[in-house]
């Protein structure tokens, strides 16, 4: 609902002042009447226009038609009998605020051809009414031709703005609930395998502990070395969670390779620009997946990396000289690659699979400037 101060229009390039003035002239040019009763009528007709105004801002159906027809005979009257046409503007103000297309643009032709025939009468009755004040009722003229069209534009765009900013709150909150998801996927498959692992193996000690204890004591030693292993993957995953960077995440898998005695070469950068940090945490995570794969599936001698930023993408490919995976390339299972694929969706990236005399993975993911630095080149 409007306030009562809305009478006032807001944002239309003029003075709050400029209006003020408006409403408090109709005064000046009914006072100079010398009649007692064109004054009384002159009050009263102004004081109706104000209330109408105000009623139009604040009726939601159709009956707004009534008041703004209840203005434009009001403005009529008070440009013919004294020479008072700036009511128009307040009509004008208003008429741009009808979101309806069809009667926005009626009321502004009508609003329109009565101004024009109204300050036309005045011309050839009236002449000494209007040659003093010529000017600004040209200027008048020109802001009831175009003030309607800039407010309703005006209007149009905030609201495509405001429907922008609920689109991206409703973005972050997938982005949350797509976190939350990642983080449950990853916790299963860190610790969920070796939980159940370390359950049976303590039923299977308590059984074995009086019939074997050698045994028992191997199961133990298996249940503490589990756990320690999943102690370890959690932590990494936390890390991981924080954030991790292309450049720290090459070494890491430089280590993993040289351990799996797997020669590793590398081409191209990793340091990105112009890569929002969330970018560069799922290609981060990626390509550790995917070199994780060809450590443990492919039997390969031999891995290469190579990273290229494009002006429009980002490309990591990732070759190995394995026994390739053909069986695999339908379907994006197994070997964590479903899970690889969804976080690229999250960014608009994509994943493909090449196998060929080994297997080739190209991750893309289209490059994004942020609006700040393009902001700062204009």
């Amino acid at each position: 609902m409007q306030n009562w101060y809305h009478i006032i229009p807001k944002n239309t390039g003029l003075s709050l002042y400029v209006w003020i003035i408006f409403c408090g002239l109709p005064f000046f040019f009914i006072f100079r009447s010398s009649s007692m009763l064109e004054i009384g009528f002159g009050v009263f007709m102004t004081l109706l226009f104000f209330l109408s105004y105000r009623l139009s801002f604040i009726s939601n159906t159709r009956i707004v038609y009534l008041w703004v027809s209840i203005e434009m005979a009001i403005s009529i009257v008070m440009t013919i009998f004294f020479g008072y046409i700036y009511f128009a503007l307040f009509l004008a103000f208003f008429i741009g605020n009808i979101q309806y297309k069809s009667g926005f643009i009626t009321l502004y032709i009508v609003h329109l051809l009565t101004t024009v025939a109204a300050i036309t009468m005045v011309f050839f009755t009236h002449y000494e009414l209007i040659f003093p004040q010529l000017p600004f009722m040209i200027i008048c003229v020109i802001g009831v031709i175009l003030l309607p069209f800039t407010m309703y534009y005006r209007n149009k765009r905030e609201k495509l703005e405001g429907q922008l900013e609920d689109a991206n709150k409703r973005i972050s909150q997938l982005m949350v609930i797509e976190e939350r998801e990642r983080i449950a996927r990853d916790l299963h498959d860190t610790l969920g395998q070796k939980l159940s692992l370390i359950g049976l193996k303590s039923d299977l000690a308590g059984k074995l502990v009086e019939v074997k204890p050698d045994s028992a004591k191997s199961e133990i030693n298996d249940i503490h070395q589990t756990a320690r292993t999943a102690l370890k993957e959690v932590r990494e995953m936390v890390s991981n969670m924080r954030g991790a960077k292309l450049e720290d995440e090459i070494v890491r898998i430089q280590q993993i390779l040289t351990a799996a005695e797997i020669d590793f070469t590398i081409e191209g950068s990793p340091k990105l620009t112009n890569t929002p940090l969330l970018v560069e945490n799922v290609l981060s995570m990626c390509l550790k997946e995917a070199v994780t794969n060809v450590v443990k599936h492919s039997k390969a001698s031999s891995c290469n990396v190579f990273i290229k930023q494009h002006p429009n993408e980002v490309l990591i490919a990732v070759d190995d000289n394995g026994k390739g995976m053909a069986d695999q390339l339908e379907s994006y299972q197994g070997n964590g690659l479903q899970g690889m694929r969804e976080r690229l969706e999250f960014v608009n990236g994509s994943l493909e699979i090449l196998s060929s005399n080994g297997t080739t993975l190209h991750i893309r993911v289209p490059n994004v400037i942020q609006q700040k630095e393009q902001e700062e080149l204009v």
